[in-house]
């Protein structure tokens, strides 16, 4: 959610600096958005091979977050910030006030109102306790990110903003844990300390990115994660309609054998570590061929 919103004025700005106006940007993102939000959807429809109606895995909720977040981008940052913490406020009220019997016990798995919100669509997600309102809390992530962008493009020195990306990780954390004996940590129903500390985990994460990359210019390494940056959606869409399953199914007999007089569990962790470089080694070779998968 959060490198999202960090790419997002990059790519605004590219928009523009190919003579697009407004109203075609404003229309791609919403055809993005849309997009989005059906890909997601369309992933659930193809485990049970039958239209199933869930929108908690995270292109459905991206759909939610990015186009929010597009369209408030433009807002002077106090604007943003005052919105994102809006959203989060608002999801504390809602699960705490929530009254209905059954579900008005705002952090018990499937006993609030997120599940109950799931429930009422057919979509609750009873085993794994994601919750599609997750969208709106985490609405928040993309919003920082984009201000992050933005300030990473502005005119600031780099040790300026290295000082405020630094400053707000900080907050974040001492916010967020601060939070958690009142409202606890719960990333599946992302509770608003939940999207603070992580927040501000994400905001030092790429504090910690943009010193050593960009001003110690340590980049060399960085291609190994960049190939796969360059075709996130592919490589996610590729994962998750059981092309990581088959690579596993191919590879389970030689691993075993190779490697099972290990233990089950070193040669599963082996036979994992394969597959996931043979998942990067794809996106390393769509990057040799210049072939990007965007929408």
């Amino acid at each position: 959610m959060f490198i999202v919103g960090v790419a997002m004025p990059y790519s605004l700005a590219n928009r523009q600096k190919r003579g697009q106006s407004q109203p075609q940007i404003t229309r791609h993102a919403i055809q993005r958005a849309f997009m989005l939000l059906f890909l997601g959807w369309a992933l659930y429809c193809i485990d049970p091979g039958k239209i199933v109606f869930r929108f908690q895995n995270v292109l459905a909720q991206l759909s939610v977050t990015y186009i929010l977040a597009f369209l408030i981008m433009k807002k002077k940052p106090w604007v943003q910030i005052a919105f994102s913490f809006m959203l989060i406020a608002l999801t504390e009220i809602i699960y705490r006030g929530f009254w209905v019997e059954g579900f008005n016990h705002a952090f018990v798995p499937n006993e609030n109102f997120g599940t109950w919100l799931d429930l009422q669509y057919g979509g609750a997600d009873l085993n794994g306790h994601w919750v599609s309102f997750n969208a709106i809390p985490t609405t928040a992530h993309t919003i920082w990110g984009v201000l992050a962008g933005q300030l990473l493009m502005s005119q600031r020195s780099a040790a300026q903003k290295l000082k405020i990306l630094i400053i707000a990780g900080v907050i974040g954390l001492v916010v967020g844990y601060g939070l958690n004996p009142i409202t606890p940590i719960i990333k599946r129903i992302s509770t608003s300390s939940f999207v603070i500390v992580s927040g501000g985990w994400a905001f030092l994460t790429l504090a910690f990115s943009y010193w050593l990359i960009d001003m110690k210019k340590r980049q060399k390494w960085s291609m190994f994660l960049r190939v796969v940056g360059m075709n996130p959606l592919f490589i996610y869409l590729f994962a998750h309609v059981g092309g990581a399953v088959l690579i596993e199914a191919i590879l389970h007999p030689f691993t075993f054998a190779l490697f099972g007089w290990m233990g089950t569990l070193t040669a599963s962790i082996l036979t994992s570590a394969i597959v996931l470089f043979l998942l990067w080694y794809i996106c390393q070779w769509l990057h040799k061929h210049k072939i990007y998968i965007r929408i």
